[in-house]
């Protein structure tokens, strides 16, 4: 007999990260008492791993209309939790005309959300003149974050709001009346199973109907290269062809072939050219992309350099000083970029499969809940 880990609850969530996290705030926003539970001590996966990056502005389809919706929700979590959120945007730099042709192409279908720079326009947006500038644009919607620090200052303002939540809880078993862990049993109405990669684990089947594999990539933390503080996420013509709203224009195509035929490396490795600064002044760059359902557990120091190499001829400067490197690893999929399913009433399973966690997740969890009766 399963002895009650906690009172029951209508709503118990399987993982803490953004997903996880994502989906307590609408509950207990919605009137729902919510248990968090994680097999980890705190949270050290990829919404701590990333950019801190909330792209709204670039997304295309299912993941803009998330987007925007979470937008609004990182809005509010500024205001009513203190959470600090900057409303700092996206200079997209663009070093070819073809790569111009994308941003000219992107800003006339949606007016008034990209606002096209010249080079020198680049340059004040950025405090530095990036080499071999043709213009760019900058988009003014995209939200700033600092990955370390918010999940964990989402966690406090959850707990604030009734929401428990607890680490070291290890899932084994998901019933119709609940959850039990290694430790105890946790009786709830309903189940939302937010663990990222990891659907395979616990929902074999589904994850692979979902085509689910996980996308490992590489990412630095340098010291920053100029004196001036880069406010902006700063975005490269790689970034043109990983994001759909640029990815979808025909002008995209001519990106592609051009970095193929110049750059071949930053193909093969699905590298994202792109940066963002931490409060501390420390700028992360990244990022490597490769895709296995099980991962190679070896890392290639080429790839490290092979990022530093480009970001040294991007900022000008003959050397960077790195302070930390990192593994990062998420759900991806070329079915769809988001894993929803509801194999009985009362549970639902959610990942975000496209590496957007932090710009949708809080418009996608709430998707999820209310298509599944839960709010």
């Amino acid at each position: 007999m399963n002895t009650p880990s906690a009172s029951p609850v209508d709503l118990v969530v399987v993982g803490a990260g953004i997903v996880g996290l994502a989906h307590a705030w609408h509950a207990v926003r919605s009137g729902l008492s919510v248990i968090v539970l994680d097999r980890d001590d705190r949270p050290v996966g990829a919404s701590v791993r990333n950019f801190g990056h909330i792209c709204t502005s670039a997304q295309a389809g299912l993941a803009r209309q998330y987007a925007e919706v979470a937008r609004d929700a990182w809005l509010t979590l500024a205001a009513s939790a203190g959470i600090e959120v900057r409303e700092s945007g996206t200079v997209v730099v663009a070093r070819t005309d073809a790569e111009m042709a994308v941003l000219d192409e992107f800003a006339a279908a949606r007016p008034g959300e990209a606002e096209i720079l010249r080079p020198r326009d680049v340059a004040a947006r950025l405090g530095w003149a990036a080499p071999d500038v043709v213009g760019g644009a900058f988009l003014a919607r995209d939200l700033r974050v600092d990955a370390p620090t918010v999940i964990p200052a989402l966690i406090a303002h959850l707990r604030e709001l009734g929401v428990d939540i607890r680490f070291g809880e290890n899932v084994v078993e998901l019933r119709e009346d609940g959850v039990r862990t290694a430790a105890g049993w946790f009786p709830a109405t309903a189940v939302a199973v937010c663990v990222g990669h990891d659907v395979d684990r616990l929902f074999p089947d589904i994850a692979g109907e979902g085509a689910v594999r996980r996308c490992r990539l590489r990412m630095l933390e340098i010291d920053a290269p100029h004196a001036t503080p880069i406010d902006p996420a700063l975005f490269t013509g790689t970034s043109l062809l990983r994001y759909g709203g640029f990815a979808e224009t025909a002008a995209a195509d001519g990106v592609r072939a051009e970095l193929a035929a110049t750059d071949p490396e930053l193909v093969t490795h699905v590298v994202n050219l792109m940066a963002t600064q931490r409060p501390g002044g420390r700028v992360v760059i990244g990022d490597t992309h490769h895709y296995e359902r099980t991962l190679d557990p070896f890392d290639d120091e080429t790839l490290d350099e092979l990022l530093l190499e480009r970001f040294r001829r991007l900022f000008g400067v003959d050397s960077l000083h790195v302070r930390r490197r990192w593994r990062g690893v998420y759900a991806a999929s070329e079915v769809s970029p988001y894993l929803l399913a509801s194999p009985r009433p009362g549970l639902v399973i959610a990942s975000v499969t496209s590496g957007i966690g932090m710009t949708t997740a809080l418009g996608f969890a709430r998707d999820a809940l209310e298509r599944h009766g839960i709010l």
